[in-house]
């Protein structure tokens, strides 16, 4: 069964590319009538205000006719930030060598948090390597609920 985020990418990938925009992921997070649906947006200048603003008018207006989410949620449109979410396969390949911090759905050697640099991608496998202090993890894409970039000042 798809999941709704997939779903609602189907739906807005489309709009949000002819408006001049990349649609970097979506989240969903359930929260009964406080439940957010997050969708970072990018483009070749950095996102504003405004350009979320736009964004979110046009998917508010497609979300009225199509309700995907049969639940009350509140929509945020968002840049990804420095602290960039990674969503898939391509953003690990664009980020190879960068630091990430990750969570799993499940532990791997008794841990789901991880820090490290993505040491290479496998496209055939679906999966990264990770290189931490304590060594190198091979782990599924699958397996990651969440990814971030993390950001060195």
């Amino acid at each position: 069964m798809a999941k709704i985020t997939d779903k609602i990418e189907v739906l807005i990938q489309p709009v949000i590319e002819d408006m001049g925009y990349e649609l970097v992921g979506i989240e969903y997070i359930a929260s009964g009538k406080h439940s957010i649906l997050r969708v970072y947006i990018d483009s070749g200048q950095s996102i504003g205000l405004n350009d979320c603003e736009t964004v979110s008018h046009q998917l508010s207006s497609i979300f009225d006719v199509e309700d995907p989410i049969m639940t009350q949620y509140n929509l945020e449109v968002s840049s990804p930030g420095v602290e960039r979410p990674l969503f898939n396969i391509e953003h690990y390949q664009r980020f190879l060598g960068h630091d990430v911090k990750l969570r799993l759905l499940r532990s791997v050697n008794g841990q789901r948090k991880f820090n490290g640099a993505i040491g290479s991608v496998s496209e055939a496998n679906n999966s990264i390597e990770l290189m931490t202090d304590t060594g190198s993890y091979k782990l599924d894409i699958e397996l990651i609920e969440k990814a971030n970039l993390v950001a060195h000042f």
